[in-house]
């Protein structure tokens, strides 16, 4: 390096003998502001992006299989063939739907009801991890199995009602009713035959409509005459019906009105019961026994949602399916079901947008609130490197490559979220760099003082045989001298910066950040490349007035002012 290094140390300080100029120090002063302020900024935007993954993958598998039907049944034949496929460390099925849970007269809508395996889950996510209340023993009820694939027959039983398909406005009835209703007639009369008290078809033993129903009525109008004998023919029971004339009424209809005294116990004056108590035996509620909550599946519920629900380990809460009104499943119109649950657990993933709106149970209790038997909403799988996760998932398209069977990896899933915490780091560091920038314009000013100030100095060493380039890197090294001190500097404010953060733990609004914390993560990469920039930067700055410095010929130098 030579002389150009110490002149530029010495061109650093003042007149007086100071160690640096008040330019030189401001120029460093704002270069280590820059710096630090981008550091910061990049440590807190990649713990956002840091605590967003770690809560999402706290609750959530790195790969999940969605099937393009309303019911997936073969999942155990996918969960086969997604073991085997290198890279996946576990699977398990799944099943969620929005429900409503209530607790006494407290109530939350919109929550999802995850229905999980108790065996497999712990292997695919990391709830375990997170519950700070209770463990995840009793959430399957022993000798628990799937819920049967519901009946579509038209007429499943004879105790049934179906409605048999109408053709115009007379209902006819299908083959398959009329042989049912044929067995079941043929068996009375078998009955009657044992008692003694069959009398035949005649003797009206079975009803008009049966005999329509089965096509009976049509046989006794085409058979043959029966053979004279002392008893008159029955009258055949259509003609009679069709023969029957409306009779005149004998006298004018009358009202019937009350009789006795109609007032009631407590007086007209009397009022009714703000609440209606029923009977256990009417309304039986397993919430109030505590032998038979006991008894019931396990739940699991976040944090958020106890506090809002006011429950805690051991309590009974009922979730309900959300059908307006009347849903229509397998065997037709239904009502919405409602079942209880025993809280056995409570987690905290630190994601308010989980602890307020999941619920975990059985897979087998979350398949029973819809008539689809075993079937699941997908089956999620966790592989072993999640930055992988999406080479993994078209993998698993390749394999299932039949057009039914759709693959999401975590990143895909949560899109939005990560799109947006990466498009939000990328425009704050943009913007704090101009900070570094608004920095190098008072390294640039700096130099240029110096260069005019030291003008005479330089042609004296230009006529003293200073090469050009030795005038340019004397300039050169004193703006990386600034841009060097200044990011050391920076770097170091930053760290503690960061290191202050991290340890006071700054409040957050949780409704609104979706955490409780700020978070802050120090990553020795991002301080590197914040410190690159900002001397890169410093030294593009001194590129103009070295220059000048270069080109400033002797003679204008030492020329009289």
């Amino acid at each position: 390096m030579g002389y150009p290094v110490q002149i530029a140390f010495r061109y650093l300080g003042s007149k007086k003998r100071a160690f640096v100029s008040v330019g030189t120090a401001f120029a460093m002063l704002g270069v280590a502001l820059g710096v630090a302020a981008l550091s910061i900024v990049m440590s807190v935007t990649g713990g956002f992006q840091d605590q967003f993954r770690e809560k999402v993958l706290g609750v959530n598998a790195h790969v999940i299989v969605l099937k393009y039907s309303v019911q997936f049944r073969d999942y155990r034949d996918v969960m086969q063939k997604v073991e085997q496929i290198p890279g996946v460390v576990a699977v398990a099925p799944f099943v969620i739907n929005p429900m409503m849970v209530t607790h006494g007269d407290r109530t939350a809508t919109g929550v999802l009801l995850k229905g999980v395996d108790p065996v497999a889950m712990p292997k695919v996510l990391d709830l375990p991890r997170h519950i700070v209340e209770g463990s995840l023993e009793g959430m399957r009820k022993a000798g628990a199995k799937p819920p049967e694939t519901p009946r579509s027959d038209a007429f499943p039983s004879l105790g049934s009602s179906p409605t048999p398909p109408t053709t115009g406005s007379a209902a006819e009835p299908t083959e398959a009713g009329k042989q049912t209703l044929l067995e079941a007639i043929e068996k009375q009369i078998a009955e009657d035959k044992a008692k003694g008290t069959y009398a035949g078809l005649d003797a009206g033993s079975t009803d008009l409509a049966t005999l329509i129903a089965t096509g009976a009525a049509d046989d006794m109008t085409k058979s043959p005459a029966p053979a004279a004998s002392n008893r008159p023919a029955p009258p055949d029971p259509l003609d009679a019906i069709l023969d029957e004339k409306p009779s005149a009424p004998t006298s004018a209809p009358t009202t019937m009105l009350p009789s006795g005294d109609s007032t009631p116990p407590g007086g007209f004056a009397s009022t009714l019961p703000d609440d209606d108590v029923l009977p256990a035996e009417v309304d039986p509620d397993p919430c109030r026994s505590p032998e038979q909550v006991k008894a019931l599946p396990g739940v699991v519920i976040g944090r958020t949602l106890a506090k809002r629900l006011a429950v805690g380990l051991g309590d009974c809460l009922q979730i309900t399916s959300p059908q307006i009104g009347m849903s229509f499943g397998a065997s037709g119109a239904r009502p919405p079901i409602a079942k209880q649950f025993r809280v056995i657990a409570i987690f905290e993933a630190g994601f308010d947008q989980y602890d307020s709106k999941l619920v975990y149970t059985d897979l087998y209790e979350a398949q029973a609130f819809y008539e689809q038997g075993d079937s699941v909403t997908g089956v999620e799988a966790k592989v072993a490197d999640i930055e992988q996760a999406a080479a993994v998932a078209k993998t698993v398209d390749k394999v299932l490559a039949n057009g039914v069977f759709h693959t999401m990896d975590w990143r895909e899933l949560n899109h939005g979220l990560f799109t947006a915490l990466l498009i939000q780091q990328i425009a704050m560091s943009f913007v704090l760099t101009l900070i570094i920038v608004v920095a190098a314009f008072t390294v640039v000013a700096t130099l240029i003082m110096v260069v005019l100030d030291k003008k005479k100095e330089i042609a004296l060493l230009k006529a003293l045989g200073a090469s050009d380039d030795a005038i340019l890197r004397v300039f050169v090294y004193q703006g990386g001298i600034i841009g060097v001190v200044g990011t050391v500097v920076g770097l170091l404010v930053g760290w503690l910066g960061c290191k202050a953060l991290a340890t006071y733990g700054f409040p957050l609004d949780p409704k609104v950040y979706f955490i409780s914390k700020l978070p802050v993560n120090i990553r020795p990469t991002e301080f590197l490349i914040t410190g690159a920039i900002a001397i890169l930067i410093c030294l593009v700055a001194t590129i103009l007035p070295a220059l000048y410095a270069a080109r400033l010929r002797p003679s204008d130098g030492l020329r009289a002012e």
